[in-house]
This record gives C-alpha cells, sequence and structure tokens, in this order.
C-alpha cells in the first residue's frame, strides 16, 4: 500500500509538509494503546542484539539524527522496530532553521537534498521530554546529538557545545558531536584537527560518563578520515559516526534542471552509497575493533545493512529511504536480517 501512498498522494504534497504528517503519526502512535502489540510485529524474530557503548542494542538498525529533531518521536520509532533513535541535531540556542523551501526530493535517486539548518526548540526545551523517554519501558537505545547554535561564532563553538552538552548529557545512551552538517555556516571547519582536538576534549570532559562519538561528512578526503578517526581513539571517545550528508551532485539521475532548483544543501540517500561505504572500511582500518563505528549513508536494504556489517559497522543507521519505503522500513530490514545472519543450522 505504501508505494501506492507515496505515488499518488506524498509525492504531490510539500515534502516537509509530508514528513510532518508521517512524523505526527508516529509519534502519537503509543497513545493509542496498541504499540506493544505493534513491536511484536516489527521487532526482529532472532537475536540480532550488539552490545557496545556499555549498552545493548535491540537491533543493530537504528534511526539517524534529523528525523526527531525534538525527541518528540523515540517511543513510536521504536515500536516500528529501530533499535536506537538519535534525535537531534539539537542547539544551545532554539533556531527555526533556513527558510522554507528547504526540503526536496530526487525521486529517480532515492535522495532528498535538505537545508533545514538544525530547526529545533533547543537543548533547554528537550530535557522534560527527553526526562521521560528515559523512564519509558521497552524504550530504543537514546542518542543525542548536538550542534551548534546559528546565533553563535565559530570561534565560540565550544562554549555553546558545552552549553548542551552540560544540559543533556546525562539523559543521553550516548552522545554525538556534529561538526559535519553543511547547512550551517563554518560547522565544517570544526573538522580541522586544530579546532577539532579541543572541542571534543571539552566535550568529554562535559559529558561525563556517557559515551561520545563524533560524527563526519562524506567529503573529507581519505587522509583527513583517517586522522580523525585516529584522533577520535587518542582522545579516548567511544565512536565515531559515518556519515552527514554530502554536498556533492556527482552522478545523480535527477534532470539538472530540478538539481539546480533545489539549490544548496546536504544531499542524503542511495548516491551516499558508495562514499559512505568506503568511508567506514577506511575507519575500520584504522581503529581498534571494540571502537564503535556507526555506519549512515546510501542504506536502503537489509542485504546493505548487512554489508555495513560485514565490513566493520558496529551499528547501522539509516533516514532517507524511511520517506520512499514507509513505516514498516525498520521491520522489512529486521526480518531480513533474520534470514541473511541466522546462523546455519
Amino acid at each position: 500500500m505504501y508505494p501506492l501512498l507515496f505515488k499518488y498522494v506524498l509525492t504531490r504534497m510539500d515534502p516537509e509538509r509530508a514528513h510532518h504528517f508521517a512524523f505526527t503519526v508516529i509519534r502519537l502512535l503509543p497513545s493509542w494503546g496498541i504499540g506493544r502489540l505493534v513491536h511484536r510485529f516489527t521487532r526482529p524474530r532472532t537475536d540480532l542484539g550488539v552490545n557496545t557503548l556499555g549498552l545493548h542494542f535491540s537491533s543493530p538498525f537504528g534511526v539517524a539524527a534529523g528525523f526527531d529533531k525534538d525527541g518528540e518521536a523515540v517511543l513510536g520509532l521504536g515500536q516500528l522496530g529501530f533499535g536506537h533513535v538519535e534525535v537531534g541535531t539539537l542547539t544551545a540556542v532554539a533556531q527555526p532553521g533556513n527558510p522554507s523551501p528547504r526540503l526536496f526530493r530526487l525521486v529517480a535517486d532515492r535522495a532528498v537534498i535538505n537545508r533545514m539548518g538544525f530547526n529545533n526548540h533547543g537543548a533547554a526545551a528537550a530535557v522534560a521530554r527527553l526526562t521521560r523517554v528515559r523512564a519509558a519501558a521497552g524504550r530504543p537505545v537514546l542518542g543525542i546529538n548536538i550542534g551548534k547554535s546559528r546565533v553563535t561564532a565559530v570561534e565560540d563553538a565550544t562554549a555553546d557545545y558545552l552549553r548542551s552538552a552540560e544540559t543533556l548529557a546525562a539523559l543521553a545512551d550516548y552522545l554525538v558531536v556534529n561538526v559535519s552538517s553543511p547547512n550551517t555556516p563554518g560547522l565544517r571547519g570544526l573538522q580541522e584537527l586544530d579546532q577539532l582536538a579541543p572541542l571534543l576534549t571539552a566535550v568529554k570532559r562535559a559529558a561525563g560518563a556517557t559515551p561520545l562519538l563524533v560524527k563526519i561528512a562524506p567529503d573529507l578526503d581519505d587522509a583527513e578520515v583517517a586522522r580523525i578517526a585516529t584522533l577520535a581513539v587518542e582522545l579516548g571517545l567511544d565512536g565515531i559516526i559515518a556519515t552527514n550528508t554530502t554536498i556533492s551532485r556527482t552522478g545523480l539521475r535527477t534532470d539538472a534542471a530540478t538539481i539546480a532548483a533545489a539549490g544548496a544543501g546536504g544531499l542524503s540517500g542511495a548516491p551516499l552509497h558508495a562514499r559512505s561505504l568506503a568511508i567506514l572500511q577506511l575507519i575500520r582500518a584504522v581503529v581498534p575493533p571494540e571502537f564503535c563505528v556507526i555506519s549512515v549513508g546510501g542504506v536502503d536494504t537489509a542485504a546493505q545493512v548487512a554489508e555495513r556489517l560485514t565490513a566493520g559497522a558496529t551499528l547501522v543507521q539509516g533516514y532517507t529511504a524511511f520517506l520512499y519505503r514507509g513505516p514498516l522500513w525498520a521491520r522489512q530490514i529486521n526480518r531480513g536480517l533474520d534470514r541473511i545472519l541466522a546462523p546455519a543450522s
């Protein structure tokens, strides 16, 4: 049914409006009293559990940051079968993000261009909500992704990140420093080692016992990726997330006029598959086996999730294919992994 709904209804709606419609349904799912029944239908049937970061993940597959910016649908997403939900990106200062339109589908590429700009209600506003999530029985693992407030100058970024970390770290099962979105001016410059090292050192101190990861861009060259991965290990971080969206438009099937009309922003979805996989393999080659590597970018099918796990991913995240696959996407991934990863009898 969902392919028909997508083709004849959702594609005729503004992409951001369609997202809000679907998001509202997911957010309300726990209040309908059928969440446990839904979860029995969507959860893995075999033991797909992963132990990492001092946590147990019921499935290796989770929702990447960007889908649930303020942590409003964590429980509903867990009931749909995702093993973890990474909320955010949250910033110290509430912000509306960039002007609309700011979300564009590239259907021929199973991709999306977004320039949302970290729209969220701020770290402090999320505290009460995330406190309730933490207390909920049967919840998924909760990751919290933090970024720089747009009003904050790059030279003051560390203080801005610290404000968010001090507010949210105790509520997170793991915390992520996002220095890789292309939609906040100057943010990607924080991936330079001379800026990244003191930032991560300060946030790690503020995070305390909460596992800390850093999220990087796919547009870094191989040497830069290796240097950041090595730095993360040297600083005692617990993991790395690779990758965020790309500013590249290479190799797209969508016509050039449509791409040009969409304008600037980060591209996500199927076109990132090869680069994200290559970066995963590069990172895994330079970090210890126990170091958590979360792979995200261009994942659509259970076979692709299994490919990432085989290539060394500890966990895998997705987002864009959710728009194309629909609400049973996590179930499809879990069932596929049940078959692919099942031990030979």
